[in-house]
């Protein structure tokens, strides 16, 4: 009887082991797959940053920090950022004062205040769907509102930041939202068991939790806002030359300009010597969103340390 047993046992482990070499190869075929997706961006990314870099690197070389201090101009040899930085500075100011209070607000109340009705769910439905919306939309949104409305047709820098700040309004809530949702439940529970109310929950103890996920999707956010062009194209962002206003709240009124939309106007100028230039804005517009970037990072680490 043991004889005859034996072999069909052996027959057993010998088609468990083919079922997973079968389901091996297909996990490895999978991952071959992937990584040379991930490999075929690298390499496009690597190639569009070198010939950036290669025609920027120009500019640098040849005229070094008076291209960051220039103002903008018709000429190339003379021609600046110095304008586009203070208005990317300053709209990025703007949407940070506007966007993140309200959305991550609006993101406490909607998960831990709001019950969960059909109004609620159909509001967060609305705010996934707001997310998606083509940017130019909330141009044309801006351009009605608050250039035309507000304003009364007027080019304001305060124009171009409202309208970013509704643009990446949804993504703040979302992100939050997803930061609050992943607190567990046993911190709350543990809170309320002491005799703690509920803002102080909320204040003490899920807040700080959810603080690097919310710090990283806001600070993304405001990157995002930071690389926007057409929005600002149709708010009425400067493409030309023009002369600085006086003090702080006399540029929330008076026209600016944006290096989205400086990089925008010099890459469609037949003049060649305004490609380098193009390549050299570029730089300057990736190098500002890497550091937000690692703002991001290095907040969401340091509250990653403390818990």
């Amino acid at each position: 009887m043991a004889a005859t047993t034996a072999p069909a046992q052996t027959a057993g482990e010998i088609a468990r082991g083919l079922r997973r070499r079968r389901i091996d190869l297909g996990s490895r075929t999978f991952e071959v797959v992937l990584l040379a997706s991930l490999l075929f961006a690298l390499l496009v990314l690597v190639t569009l940053m070198f010939d950036v870099v290669r025609d920027g690197a120009v500019v640098f070389v040849e005229r070094g920090v008076t291209f960051l201090t220039a103002k903008l101009s018709s000429l190339p040899r003379t021609a600046g950022v110095s304008q586009g930085i203070q208005g990317s500075l300053l709209l990025s100011l703007i949407v940070a004062i506007l966007a993140f209070p309200l959305g991550i607000g609006a993101a406490v109340y909607l998960e831990e205040y709001a019950r969960d009705t059909r109004l609620t769910r159909f509001i967060q439905v609305n705010i996934r769907n707001l997310a998606g919306v083509p940017s130019i939309v909330y141009g044309l949104l801006g351009l009605a509102i608050f250039v035309n409305l507000l304003f009364q047709r007027k080019q304001a820098l305060l124009a171009g930041g409202l309208t970013l700040a509704v643009l990446v309004l949804p993504i703040v809530i979302i992100t939050a939202s997803e930061a609050l949702r992943a607190v567990p439940s046993s911190i709350r529970e543990a809170a309320y068991g002491v005799g703690a109310t509920r803002w102080e929950v909320i204040r003490h103890h899920v807040l700080p939790y959810a603080a690097p996920g919310i710090l990283t999707g806001t600070v993304l956010s405001l990157a995002r806002a930071a690389g926007e062009t057409a929005p600002l194209i149709l708010v009425g962002a400067a493409t030309g030359f023009f002369a600085n206003p006086g003090g702080f709240l006399s540029k929330l009124t008076a026209k600016y300009a944006a290096l989205p939309v400086t990089i925008y106007k010099w890459s469609t100028n037949p003049n060649a010597d305004f490609r380098e230039l193009t390549a050299a804005a570029i730089i300057v517009l990736l190098v500002v969103i890497l550091l937000v970037n690692a703002v991001a990072i290095l907040l969401r680490n340091r509250y990653e340390r403390k818990w």
